[in-house]
């Protein structure tokens, strides 16, 4: 029975990984598209989906893979994450400058692109709070409430800026997709009563 619902548990999210990618790379609006502009596409979709491995990670919910170990393959997980989102705003970049200088300053006339840079902001910020945590000397507490706040704002931030995004992701499985993120991240911080958590002191 437990074998049978870690089997389980692992074609879900492989599924619902997959799903979005395969919908992506069928999408007719990649035709003539230039490859860098493509690779910058899916390295958003690529982020989008490891969005959802990490609160897994951090709550024990895959099998084999709870614990400490879950926590190192979490960090990992973060690295390429934040290379994914460097990919995918570098990959913009090279395509078309002025529609990123527009979305970094906030002046661009598409509201996802200001949720996207908000997103990436927050999640540069988990990550630098996460490799600094050892010499910032910050109390266990502090730093999960900061790094938490942090990570709410990425997911919020990028879902919201995929959701009004009409491009290559097709629509149900982006939505899908979005919908376990936002799950995955309520029920770690819920059950790990991050908010709550008192230091020795009563902090």
């Amino acid at each position: 029975m437990h074998r049978a619902r870690s089997i389980l548990i692992w074609v879900v999210l492989t599924t619902a990984i997959a799903v979005p990618i395969i919908a992506a790379a069928a999408s007719p609006l990649l035709a003539w598209r230039q490859p860098i502009y493509i690779a910058a596409g899916f390295a958003g979709v690529v982020a989008m989906a490891l969005l959802l491995v990490q609160p897994l990670l951090v709550g024990g919910y895959l099998p084999g893979l709870s614990g400490l170990r879950g926590r190192r393959i979490h960090r990992w997980i973060g690295g390429l994450l934040v290379a994914a989102v460097v990919v995918h705003v570098a990959g913009l970049w090279i395509t078309s400058p002025p529609d990123v200088i527009d979305a970094l300053t906030f002046t661009s006339p598409t509201p996802f692109s200001a949720w996207g840079v908000i997103a990436m902001w927050a999640l540069f910020g988990a990550a630098l709070l996460a490799t600094l945590r050892r010499k910032l000397h910050l109390r266990p507490r502090t730093w999960r409430l900061a790094h938490t706040s942090l990570v709410a704002v990425t997911v919020t931030g990028s879902v919201v800026h995929a959701l009004l995004i009409e491009g290559t992701m097709e629509t149900a499985s982006k939505v899908g997709l979005c919908t376990l993120v936002i799950a995955a991240t309520v029920k770690v911080v819920a059950d790990l009563r991050v908010w709550t958590i008192r230091s020795r002191r009563g902090a």
